[in-house]
């Protein structure tokens, strides 16, 4: 059994688990498998090595992230608070 236009990657399910559950199984996925960018070296050649662990193929760079993608909301509100904060750090030296 191979995918199909409508049911896309999760075609291999047939009619199991229910439309729901092949529907968000489907966005986990897809999400999972596209070409994700390497922090870098900017590269679109990362791969899922296993439950929130990425390896770039062509740095060879190993980093955490995300079980199913590199980058989680969580993990980019803390980026942006430390960028924040590190900027007001440099700001207030210069004074």
């Amino acid at each position: 059994m191979g995918k199909t236009k409508k049911a896309g990657i999760t075609g291999r399910l047939g009619v199991r688990y229910g439309s729901r559950i092949r529907k968000r199984l489907r966005v986990i996925e897809e999400g999972m498998k596209t070409p994700q960018k390497c922090p870098v070296c900017e590269s679109k050649v990362t791969k899922r090595i296993s439950t929130g662990i990425w390896n770039c193929k062509k740095c060879g760079a190993k980093y955490t992230g995300g079980s199913y993608t590199q980058n989680t909301q969580p993990g980019l509100e803390s980026q942006r608070i430390a960028f924040r904060v590190q900027r007001e750090l440099i700001e207030k030296s210069k004074e």
